[in-house]
């Protein structure tokens, strides 16, 4: 066995846990250190090579461990996740995999998302509300017969944008900032045959819109979400909606307030734990002009 790990802010814990949780080779630990405002993110794992490839991809250090113990540390495969009841999100990696998965939940749309090393299972409190506004959205769309597009900003796995076409988006494009994600995403892409998606590396503050969108969806980081909302309100067609997420609890009066003079109106924001995600649209009077 082998683990990795790298000291880190508390602030990030949760996206730790977000990248390393449910996969049955890895196995997360943080550990607050006492007298310092830091804590220690160690992945035990199975393999060097995917202790490794973490540390290529976040630095930190790498040392082999005694093989003692691994039954106590493995997690459980992360259960299925059920958005409304349209789609179940499963942490299948092969076509025999899905296909078990289909054959358990008839009727439903299946995304195979296994744990890798990118941001987006649907476990999150923030991925899962997303999911379930944009299957509330894509339903009330479906009923009056609009065709619809997503912009996914952050896109980690490339979960949202993958439920989107399940859910009838015409078109998907997202970014990320983390090549590793894009790989994943691209990856997960092929596993789920969702054609119409198309996922990029892109920095989100320099990112400039070369066209608008039905729907965008921004599950990031909120110093982030907070510096891109005017990017974000250029991104939105005059009568688009937005999904904004990844916002702790402490942290939403502000950013929500950085979304409301960059011209946005929340009509429905919905607390899940310690985290805050958000529905807004244009305001009228500040919409730009096509």
């Amino acid at each position: 066995m082998h683990v990795w790990s790298k000291l880190s802010s508390p602030k990030w814990s949760d996206a730790w846990e977000e990248r390393f949780s449910g996969s049955p080779h890895l196995s997360l630990v943080i550990t607050e250190v006492p007298g310092r405002k830091t804590t220690r993110v160690e992945v035990f794992c199975e393999r060097k090579k995917d202790a490794l490839e973490i540390q290529k991809n976040f630095g930190g250090s790498v040392r082999e461990v005694k093989q003692q113990n691994w039954a106590a540390l493995a997690p459980e495969p992360p259960e299925p996740i059920r958005v409304r009841d349209r789609l179940v999100i499963v942490a299948a990696r092969s076509a025999k995999e899905i296909a078990a998965a289909q054959k358990e939940f008839p009727g439903r749309d299946i995304i195979a998302m296994p744990a890798d090393l990118a941001f987006g299972t649907g476990h999150h409190a923030t991925t899962s509300t997303v999911l379930r506004f944009l299957a509330d959205v894509a339903e009330k769309w479906q009923k009056e017969g609009r065709g619809w597009t997503l912009c996914d900003l952050g896109c980690g796995t490339g979960i949202l944008g993958i439920a989107a076409e399940k859910l009838g988006a015409k078109k998907v494009w997202g970014c990320d900032f983390d090549p590793q994600a894009v790989r994943v995403a691209k990856e997960n892409v092929v596993r789920n045959h969702a054609e119409r998606c198309s996922f990029v590396k892109a920095d989100v503050l320099t990112w400039n819109p070369k066209q608008q969108w039905d729907c965008v969806a921004a599950n990031i980081f909120y110093d982030i979400l907070t510096d891109a909302f005017p990017t974000i309100v250029r991104a939105m067609k005059p009568d688009g909606i937005v999904f904004v997420s990844g916002i702790l609890k402490e942290q939403a009066q502000g950013c929500l307030d950085a979304g409301r003079r960059a011209g946005l109106e929340f009509d429905q924001v919905v607390t899940k734990g310690k985290w805050v995600t958000a529905r807004g649209h244009l305001v009228a009077a500040k919409r730009p002009k096509n």
